[in-house]
């Protein structure tokens, strides 16, 4: 049964740090490329970070360059997010996800609300 557990959600102020992290199972976690999205209310599913199998290659979203980064621990099957300088505008469900440009896996997903 694949899983997909995120962890580390939560109310944080402008200008704050959270760090994510995706426990991954049920797969083989080193054929897959990972990620994180976010879905605001009203708004689209859309790309936060991915990297790739071997961890070399990432990809942002626009709107995060530079204050997020992705990571992938192989060994604990685990892919983490550390989001810096958070602003209000990045308060959103955050899901994890299994795949590069196809996602085959979802979690469920950890809000994040930025506010003071």
């Amino acid at each position: 049964q694949v899983q997909l557990v995120e962890s580390g959600g939560g109310l944080v102020q402008p200008g704050g740090s959270l760090r994510l992290s995706c426990a991954a199972s049920g797969f083989n976690f080193r054929r897959y490329a990972m990620g994180w999205y976010s879905q605001a209310p009203g708004k689209e599913r859309e790309l936060v970070a991915r990297v790739s199998i071997t961890g070399v290659n990432t990809n942002y979203g626009d709107s995060v360059k530079g204050r997020f980064t992705i990571s992938r621990e192989d060994a604990k099957n685990t892919v983490y997010l550390q989001m810096n300088s958070l602003q209000p505008k990045d308060t959103a469900v955050y899901y994890c996800s299994a795949g590069w440009s196809k996602i085959d896996y979802w979690g469920q997903g950890t809000q994040v609300t930025v506010s003071s």
